[in-house]
């Protein structure tokens, strides 16, 4: 048989392998380095989640090798940044120094300004960035004015960008509600218009949840919406304690591991329940 006739049977079997082949056959599998950085990303949810802040400084380090990768390195950068990021959030609740939340905090907004940087229209980077450098002009820097003027500068600009890409990102509505917390009403602020965002951004997420998506790209952000209400209803002027309690253990149904809702939100709410009651 000649080589033509050869080439010409192997052309009909890969055409007749083509057509009889179901669907999961031809997609596309994830590669090795791939599925291991997807394998880490989860890893990093949960030690946030879970309060481990030693974990999230592995993971960080973890993620170096994946940089070099150019058809997903603004992801892996800002999983960098996102690790360093919640590892400085769940410091302040353990009273962490603060010139480690300031390094911290420094270099996540480094790796989220890289990310970026790689992919301009990822609006999730600038997220973190708007948090980042407001969370260091007023939580870390406000004893240096110049300081705080600049990073309050930066995390204005990055403000901007992501409310002009993406106004109705679940995850910039819950990084604008602090904002908005303790903004005078005067000024476009007030603790309603922070829970109304709050709101506002649980809605937006609950509608997209059945959408497909790139387990590299963040979805998460409805635990933290109803945390964040949690916090709101027991702090605000007027305390709605009960559903201050259902907010947090919504979080709780959804993430049973939270540290911080667990161990902390939902004891400062029953001790509140309990002084209101009169029984401490």
């Amino acid at each position: 048989m000649s080589r033509k006739k050869h080439s010409g049977i192997a052309l009909l079997i890969a055409a007749a392998i083509l057509v009889i082949a179901p669907a999961p056959a031809l997609a596309r599998p994830l590669g090795a380095e791939r599925e291991a950085l997807i394998k880490i990303v989860v890893q990093i949810q949960k030690a946030d989640y879970e309060g481990d802040r030693p974990a999230l400084q592995r993971l960080y380090g973890e993620l170096t090798s994946f940089t070099e990768n150019k058809e997903f390195a603004s992801r892996v950068l800002y999983w960098q940044g996102f690790a360093l990021w919640r590892k400085a959030i769940n410091g302040f609740n353990d009273n962490v120094d603060n010139k480690e939340q300031e390094l911290d905090l420094t270099q996540a907004a480094e790796e989220f300004e890289k990310s970026s940087s790689a992919d301009p229209a990822f609006v999730d980077a600038k997220i973190g960035l708007v948090s980042c450098y407001g969370l260091l002009a007023y939580a870390l820097n406000k004893k240096d004015a110049s300081e705080q003027q600049a990073l309050i500068a930066k995390s204005r600009l990055a403000l901007k960008d992501a409310q002009a890409a993406a106004p109705a990102n679940p995850r910039l509505l819950w990084v604008l509600g602090p904002i908005y917390w303790n903004i005078p009403a005067e000024r476009g602020g007030s603790q309603a218009k922070a829970m109304e965002t709050y709101e506002k951004g649980l809605e937006t997420i609950r509608s997209h949840k059945n959408a497909s998506r790139d387990p590299l790209d963040p979805s998460w952000g409805e635990p933290e919406l109803l945390m964040s209400l949690a916090w709101s209803n027991l702090n605000r002027s007027t305390p709605d304690l009960k559903a201050a309690e259902q907010s947090a253990q919504s979080a709780l149904a959804l993430v049973p591991y939270w540290h911080y809702v667990r161990d902390i939100l939902m004891v400062q709410i029953r001790d509140a329940k309990a002084k209101q009651n009169g029984t401490t």
